[in-house]
């Protein structure tokens, strides 16, 4: 026995060195973990693809070698086999399904242990051909539903369906009418109609993968019967399980569609729960989006037309697949100790939890004992180590959590952590020495001081764990202090030396203020300590350490020299109200004082606002006092807000001012029938607190209308009929449901007053229609409001005219002149106003071309009681005939007889030509030839001349009877621009351009401008004058 202890003593401590010489290195062994593990695979059958990769990759140290199973037995690799592992990856070549389809694990292995992947399955996808067996025909009567039969050939996975009708790609569209249910591909159309004739074909799309194949079936051909017109109730044929399941997270989709005449809407509901924000309804389908356990419950889809509804009901169950709520991780444990590891996994159902270890299964034993997500062991030992995994399994998944345990046997070792090789202790103080040696299982820990086993006493602490603990230190505790540790794989000590040093005091505490919000202070902190140490400052809040850096600048160090640590408080505010506690501290040792700081401010807000004993315009209202913030509060301030406005008004009170030590008052001056929400807000001498939280919302009660209806108004219409107007009482003056108005109206003189009843607070005019009313009649009206409580004030009486009518009387003694080639003036004598049925509101003039119908004649208006209109846009030398109307907002009365009127023939186009110029002295002579009208031109009368010094000055108007004319200039004149053109009967002709340079002296220049109709510039230079001329076609 004692050579075999003695066996096992050597090698543990050569594990341990081992062990402690590779962490020192960075060379830590550890087990396989994961980086990549196999995914379900779907492989397309006849795809191009000649390989299937599974991954797999494992970190570890030493590195993992990898192996495979297939269904739960081991691959054989073998170098001509189709299975190669390439790194940790399978590689299938040429799989095939009957052989290769399964399911597929990725096991890792080092020394130190092994692992297996999560399980991927490999399948094959695939769509075969629908049958090639002819469909056969259907026939229904037109207006009947109908459902065409896909019956898809075989295939995996699921498949998207399509119908076409008589052709490719003439695909029959989804809408209310017609449907193609996914589940099944069948296509329901609700009513047939005459344009559902023809031939269908069910068109299956199989998407896998990178491979998207499609196939069609043999067409069936839809013949319709007479017409049935009748309407009949809805009959739900596409219907939806009695139990959809569905994971947590996955689309969820419910399908719904029935027959009809007329087609039926399709609503959807929950019975035992509200309706979904994921909902996304489109009529025949429900898709829930994201679907979760709120999600479950009896849904209900209701066909709903004109003749009736049908409805039809399933549940929805959400099952989850497996997930961690807690794991296993890498774990260190000391040899001979125990270890309690538990994995915990939700789902639903509720997942079954197993154990492996180093990829076997893992059940009770001996020192084991393994109870559903919990593995205890007792005593452990050397051979405990390994890889370890939990695995939580249900019906719809696997979950896999991994972990290493490392049973460690180690000597006692200080390397890692000895005792501080100088310790500093405060005189009078406390210092604590850790022991911390690394060993396993733990060690039994003694301490000595120079050659002097220390036991505890009232100043010597020993812990449990090892720890040194001296209390009351003085000069003599000075000296060597080792910790001696041991266990049966060895022993070792540690040494430090403790230095006791002068104790640090505060030599300058804080005192208490009283400050206002907004003021500033410094709070005093000065501390004496030993020499050889340096000193710091912190700052704390009722026990709450104050960070600087967060503070929005309220607090900054007061001073930089390292025994001075006041505190400066700037812009203070309630919340910096406190103890605030000053620390100065060394490594050794520190100390303390403490002050209260009172910061003043407006109070706080009042809370429990209570309303009660409501009425029609006041309430009365109930709070609990606030803080005062250390100031005594002086009045309270009642604030309200209706639904007609967010903004927070302060309201009438009683008392009129309310006294800080109330806590209720009376609201006065309120709007009956409105919605209200109370507010309270304090204030004292520095300033009004913020407001209490808004009290519940309240109605005042009813009471009758107390303000008269606005705008009152009115006239128009249609004959006989009286309008009256009002602007319609907004929701703040109705005071009370039931709200409507009483209009009172009489012909003016007479006594007897009409009286008619509008309800509705929106409406805003009544019409009286009678026989005897005639045209333009004045009326007295006066409106009030009333609602179920009572009536309201009259309003002022105000004066509206009946309805008018189109003028009687004609305009006579009408007169038209032609002005220009394209104007005319014309006037009148105007209606006598004893013949209008209305307001007058002016006249409209009517012209037409001779050999016109009046009809297309175009029309001028005037406004007000003008008597005559110019009228422009006309076409020369034509014969027009002119006829007046009168017109009022009825419309426009009978014609004036007709005048008739020639205009002028046009002026010449012809411009003045040859213009020449000559200057003398003070004068400009300008002269040009003489233009001459033709036939179909207007006479010339004179000419008219535009002269202007410069483009910003004013132009100058000259007339002449002649084609010259002299022109006075200014001693400094050096240009100008003149415009001439002929004018007559007909109006003023095409202008031509001249633009002068003068130097000296005189000359002169000839430009025929007639013989050039485009624009274009001429430049003459002499020794004396420079000359240009612009000939142009411009407008004066």
């Amino acid at each position: 026995m004692g050579g075999t202890a003695g066996f096992i003593h050597t090698s543990l401590a050569v594990g341990t060195f081992l062990v402690w010489c590779q962490a020192q290195g960075g060379m830590r062994s550890y087990g396989p973990v994961f980086e990549e593990q196999p995914s379900h695979t779907l492989f397309p059958e006849g795809s191009a693809e000649e390989k299937v990769t599974l991954a797999c990759r494992a970190r570890a140290n030493p590195p993992a070698t990898y192996r495979w199973k297939m269904n739960g037995t081991e691959l054989k690799l073998e170098p001509d086999s189709r299975y190669r592992l390439v790194a940790g990856d399978l590689v299938i070549s040429n799989p095939v399904k009957a052989k290769d389809s399964g399911s597929y694990q990725c096991v890792a292995s080092n020394s130190r242990g092994t692992v297996v992947s999560r399980e991927a399955s490999l399948r094959f996808g695939f769509l075969q051909e629908f049958s090639a067996e002819e469909r056969d025909p259907v026939k229904i009567t037109e207006g009947w539903g109908v459902m065409f039969t896909c019956s898809p050939p075989p295939h995996y996975p699921g498949l998207s369906y399509r119908w076409l009708l008589n052709e490719f790609p003439n695909f029959i569209p989804a809408d209310g009418r017609r449907f193609i249910s996914q589940t099944t591909g069948n296509l329901y159309i609700a009513k047939t109609e005459a344009s559902d004739l023809g031939n269908y074909s069910c068109f299956a799309t199989s998407h896998m993968d990178f491979i998207t194949k499609s196939v069609f079936s043999k067409f069936s051909r839809l013949s319709l019967a007479a017409e049935d017109a009748r309407q009949f109730p809805p009959s739900i044929k596409a219907r939806f399980p009695a139990d959809t399941y569905a994971l947590t997270g996955q689309v969820v989709t419910l399908e719904c569609f029935a027959f009809g005449n007329p087609v039926p809407r399709i609503k959807w509901r929950k019975l035992d729960g509200p309706q979904s924000s994921k909902w996304i309804g489109s009529e025949p389908l429900l898709q829930i989006q994201h679907a979760g356990f709120e999600d479950e419950g009896t849904y209900e889809c209701e066909a709903e037309n004109a003749k009736g509804r049908d409805t039809h009901q399933g549940r929805i169950i959400i099952h989850a697949q497996p997930d961690w709520l807690d794991v296993i991780s890498d774990t260190e444990a000391d040899i001979g100790s125990d270890l309690r590891w538990s994995c915990v996994a939700s789902g639903k159902p509720r997942p079954t939890v197993r154990w492996l270890r180093d990829g076997q299964p893992l059940t009770s034993q001996n020192r084991i004992e393994v109870s559903g997500g919990e593995l205890r062991f007792s005593k452990l030992v050397l051979e405990d180590s390994g890889m370890y995994q939990c695995v939580a399994e249900n019906k719809h998944g696997t979950v896999y959590a991994s972990a290493e345990l490392t049973v460690q046997a180690l000597a006692p070792d200080f390397r890692l952590n000895p005792v501080k090789r100088l310790i500093p202790a405060a005189r009078s103080g406390k210092v604590i020495i850790p022991c911390q040696p690394r060993a396993a299982p733990k060690a039994t820990v003694l301490w000595t001081k120079g050659t002097e086993l220390l036991v505890n006493s009232s100043r010597v602490t020993i812990t449990a764990d090892g720890t040194l603990i001296l209390q009351n230190i003085s000069k003599s505790d000075e000296g060597k202090y080792t910790c001696f540790a041991e266990n049966f794989m060895g022993k070792a000590n540690s040494t430090g030396i403790l230095s006791v040093r002068d104790a640090t005091k505060i030599t300058l505490a804080p005192s208490s203020a009283d400050i206002n919000v907004g003021e500033n202070l410094t709070l005093q902190c000065h501390a004496s300590h030993d020499p050889t140490m340096d000193l710091t400052f912190t700052w704390a809040l009722d026990d709450f350490p104050i960070d600087f850096d967060k503070s929005e600048g309220h607090y900054r160090r007061a001073s930089a020299k390292e025994a001075i640590g006041d505190l400066s408080i700037s812009n203070a505010q309630l919340r910096h109200s406190g103890r605030y506690t000053c620390t100065a501290q060394t490594v050794v040792d520190s100390a303390s004082e403490s002050a209260t700081l009172t910061v003043r401010g407006p109070p706080g807000p009042p809370g429990g606002v209570v309303v009660r004993d409501i009425g029609d315009t006041s309430v009365q209202l109930s709070w609990s006092r606030g803080f005062d913030n250390h100031s005594p509060i002086a009045r309270y301030l009642i604030e309200a807000r209706t639904l007609l406005s967010s903004h927070w008004k302060q309201m009438r009170t009683n008392p009129i001012n309310i006294e800080g030590n109330a806590e209720t008052a009376q609201v006065v001056n309120l709007i009956p029938w409105m919605d209200y929400e109370f507010r309270v807000l304090a204030s004292n001498i520095l300033g009004i607190g913020e407001p209490s939280l808004p009290s519940s919302k309240i109605r005042t009660k009813e009471a009758a209308p107390t303000v008269a209806p606005s705008g009152l108004g009115g006239g128009g219409g249609a004959p006989n009929e009286l309008i009256i107007t009002w602007t319609p009482t907004l929701r703040g003056y109705q005071n009370g449901e039931g709200f409507g108005y009483i209009v009172s109206f009489r012909r003016k003189g007479s006594q007897a007053w009409l009286r008619a009843r509008v309800p509705h607070a929106e409406s805003l005019h009544f019409v009286y229609r009678n026989e005897s009313i005639a045209p333009y009649t004045p009326f007295e009206v006066k409106i009030k409001a009333y609602n179920r409580k009572g009536e309201g004030p009259e309003s002022l009486t105000a004066i509206v005219y009946s309805a008018e009518e189109e003028p009687k009387a004609a305009p006579y003694r009408v007169i038209a002149k032609s002005v220009l080639s394209s104007e005319m003036d014309v006037s009148w004598e105007p209606v006598e106003q004893g013949e209008m049925t209305g307001v007058l509101l002016g006249y409209e003039i009517r012209y037409w071309k001779d050999g016109d119908k009046e009809e297309a004649a175009d029309r001028v208006r005037t406004a007000g009681l003008v008597t005559s209109a110019h009228v422009t846009g006309l076409n020369p030398n034509t014969d027009y005939h002119v006829s007046v109307r009168a017109y009022n907002r009825a419309g426009t009365g009978p014609p004036s007889p007709a005048t008739n009127v020639t205009t002028t023939r046009p002026p010449p186009k012809r411009p003045p030509g040859n213009i020449s110029w000559t200057f003398s002295g003070s004068t400009v002579s300008i002269k040009w030839d003489p233009v001459v009208a033709k036939a179909d031109e207007s006479a010339v009368t004179g000419y008219k001349m535009l002269y202007r010094q410069d483009s910003h000055s004013a132009p100058t108007l000259y007339l002449a009877s002649k084609s010259q004319i002299d022109i006075p200039i200014p001693e400094d004149f050096t240009h100008a621009f003149v415009q001439i053109r002929v004018t007559g009967p007909g109006g003023d002709g095409t202008p031509a351009e001249v633009h002068i340079l003068r130097n000296s002296g005189t000359s002169m220049m000839v430009e025929d401008s007639g013989m050039r109709p485009a624009p274009h510039v001429v430049v003459v230079t002499t020794n004396s004058l420079l000359m240009v001329a612009l000939i142009s076609s411009l407008e004066l």
